[in-house]
């Protein structure tokens, strides 16, 4: 789902776009960094920072809880649904962001506000 709202700079596009794509690779930490940095220069990379983060906890929570369903196998299926939807949510939000949209991850559990 996808909103349009006051248009960003093409930096602030940037920036939210490298940490959505950041995701894929390096998980959280990304847009942790981005979050605290950049948090009280644009709002627009903070709404989308923040996002990024919570949709990286929540894969975090799923391959955790995927890690320990490999006890039983059907882990390790789940391990890989969880991480191709990470790439492909990831990609679909720094296409967005690309655009100046602000983007939301679906099955996103919004732990920080």
């Amino acid at each position: 789902m996808t909103t349009k709202i006051s248009t960003p700079s093409n930096d602030d596009k940037n920036i939210a776009t490298v940490t959505h794509l950041g995701g894929t690779v390096f998980w959280f930490i990304p847009s942790l960094i981005v979050w605290i940095l950049k948090k009280d220069d644009s709002a627009y990379i903070a709404d989308q920072a923040k996002e990024a983060l919570n949709f990286q906890i929540t894969v975090l929570i799923a391959q955790f809880i995927a890690g320990v369903l490999a006890i039983i196998l059907i882990g390790f299926l789940f391990m890989g649904i969880i991480w191709l939807l990470n790439v492909v949510f990831c990609i679909i939000a720094a296409i967005s962001t690309s655009k100046g949209e602000t983007y939301r991850y679906p099955f996103c559990l919004r732990l920080i506000n």
